[in-house]
């Protein structure tokens, strides 16, 4: 992984409570498992069915039946539970998840989240990504402040299909962390060495920052 990447993950490692069920989806969310203590207690969920997901033990055999919703092989800790998609997906609807860490397209100020289509290109699907978004109280994007053409992903206002509206409660990318607020997006952190004016300069998004309360990631 880069070091952009890194940062972002080991500061959003700090999102996540000891005894939290926490869904991480697709992409760059799932190395946060890596990330997180192993000695917290947490419930990392899969909606394809796994309750108690970790990575494989480094060298292990996987088991070729244990799946996350991407397809790649994980590990169960002890008191996992495996179960079939509706009833993951009843715990999702009833709000049992805590938190959830999405990648994203677009985000723009108003927590609105577009994550699942590029009009023209390929796509699987929404997924389940549109019942996180919608029933899941608390909802981090982890993604690059800019696109590969260096254009801002975090906007006034999505352009692309939305996967739900004002769904986003925080975004982490390797620039800053902004909080979704009523008043728009403010910066609570900003990474080492970054200068607020070059912030703004990659950022579509009115930002809200209080220089004298800014953090340092």
């Amino acid at each position: 992984m880069s070091s952009d990447q890194e940062r972002i993950l080991a500061r959003a490692a700090r999102e996540v409570a000891p005894g939290q069920i926490v869904n991480l989806g697709i992409g760059l969310p799932t190395r946060l498992f890596h990330y997180l203590p192993p000695e917290m207690e947490v419930l990392v969920h899969s909606e394809n069915g796994v309750l108690g997901c970790q990575p494989l033990v480094a060298g292990g055999e996987p088991d070729l039946e244990m799946i996350d919703s991407g397809g790649a092989y994980i590990g169960a800790r002890p008191g996992a539970s495996v179960f079939d998609s509706a009833l993951s997906f009843a715990m999702i609807r009833r709000s049992r998840v805590d938190v959830t860490f999405m990648g994203a397209f677009e985000v723009d100020q108003q927590g609105n989240l577009a994550n699942w289509k590029i009009p023209g290109k390929f796509s699987p699907g929404i997924g389940g990504a549109m019942e996180l978004a919608q029933k899941v109280e608390t909802l981090v994007v982890l993604c690059s402040h800019n696109d590969k053409h260096g254009q801002p992903k975090i906007l006034r206002q999505c352009r692309l299909p939305l996967t739900a509206p004002r769904c986003v409660t925080l975004i982490i990318t390797e620039k800053a962390v902004m909080q979704v607020t009523d008043a728009g997006l403010e910066v609570l952190d900003i990474a080492e060495g970054l200068d607020v004016a070059t912030l703004r300069a990659a950022t579509e998004a009115d930002l809200i920052i209080d220089e004298e309360r800014l953090g340092r990631f």
